[in-house]
């Protein structure tokens, strides 16, 4: 009973983080960010057109530079990619995506770190990465980043 009555409150702690973290202001700008990009008319043609021109390089793909449309295609395929980068909205919501992401990095480091510093967390981030491998006494920094090296 007593396991139960811990896993339920456990349960309640991760809601009320998931609700803190839909409160941040890294998943408003997030949202914000996804509204911006998907209702802006330029930015869905950039986005349709590429996704257009995706559909013919996976065809011409198959036949390779033998096809009479290789470099044509080819080409348009990272010009319209390059214009779809270099949106402001795409690249916005890119940024945004980041900053949450790291965010939820940070969170899920700090969690198993509490739990033990033996648990690796996949981060795909640099910064996590070194700090966890300064717990394990590899930081030759001098302790500037925190560590007690």
């Amino acid at each position: 009973m007593l396991a139960t009555m811990e896993n339920l409150a456990l349960l309640d702690m991760s809601d009320d983080l998931a609700s803190m973290i839909l409160a941040s202001a890294e998943a408003d700008r997030y949202r914000e960010c996804l509204h911006q990009m998907t209702t802006n008319l330029l930015t869905q043609q950039r986005i349709k057109r590429l996704a257009k021109i995706k559909e013919q390089y996976d065809e011409v793909q198959r036949f390779g530079r033998y096809h009479p449309d290789y470099k044509e295609v080819n080409r348009l395929a990272r010009q319209y990619k390059r214009d779809v980068d270099m949106d402001d909205h795409v690249a916005a919501f890119r940024q945004a995506e980041m900053d949450l992401q790291s965010l939820l990095d940070e969170i899920s480091f700090i969690l198993a770190d509490a739990v033990s510093e033996n648990i690796k967390v996949p981060t795909g981030n640099p910064f996590f990465e070194t700090k966890s491998s300064c717990s394990t006494g590899g930081c030759g920094s001098g302790g500037g980043c925190g560590c007690s090296a």
